[in-house]
């Protein structure tokens, strides 16, 4: 993985929007240690610069996503805006940025033997605010101007998995941010798209 070409793909990318706050939110960004976190603890990326590249490909699938579905519903043009999309996609595991801490796990190889290896646990001590609402919250602390659209897509970016099916509040929350906002259905299925395909390795397949 190469870490600096990813994060000037990422910098240049965030910047073409020339939202206001931008360039605080990148400083943020470095202080949190965004550009060196994995993607996750124990599946997808989970390994320096991982949250970076996740960020790159949630973003293109996002793209990808759009200008296919464009094609089939061309009001989707005056719905979302690309730059909603490059900010949303890139944006939204911001929450992520501090969770991950080195540590060593034990693996079981090939052989059936265990070894040490280098890999990252979980801790939310620093900011235990949640997931989506997490990057929301510290994006805003930043500065970075979002629109309605940009905000809901990035908090409810895990879809039915970041819902409290228990709060009947929150269950139609989500539901009415869905229809009233295609950005919301466009960031979350490029997230998933990213995580599950472009992702995915021969050693998880193998794994199954």
């Amino acid at each position: 993985m190469d870490i600096s070409k990813n994060k000037a793909e990422f910098l240049e990318l965030l910047r073409s929007t020339k939202r206001e706050g931008v360039e605080e939110t990148i400083e943020d960004l470095e202080s949190l240690g965004f550009f060196e976190s994995p993607a996750s603890a124990g599946h997808h990326l989970n390994k320096k610069g991982g949250l970076v590249l996740h960020s790159l490909n949630t973003c293109k699938a996002a793209l990808a996503i759009y200008d296919a579905m464009k094609v089939l519903e061309p009001t989707l043009a005056k719905e979302v805006r690309r730059d909603s999309i490059i900010i949303a996609s890139l944006l939204h595991d911001v929450c992520k940025s501090d969770i991950y801490k080195p540590t060593v796990k034990r693996r079981k190889t090939p052989i059936g033997t265990w070894e040490d290896c280098e890999g990252y646990k979980v801790t939310y001590k620093k900011f235990p605010m949640g997931h989506g609402e997490k990057s929301l919250v510290l994006l805003l602390c930043s500065g970075l101007i979002l629109n309605d659209d940009e905000m809901l897509a990035i908090r409810w970016h895990m879809g039915a998995w970041g819902v409290n099916m228990a709060s009947l509040e929150e269950t139609r929350s989500y539901d009415v941010a869905r229809k009233l906002y295609p950005l919301v259905s466009i960031i979350q299925t490029a997230d998933s798209l990213a995580a599950s395909i472009m992702e995915r390795t021969g050693e998880e397949l193998d794994e199954l």
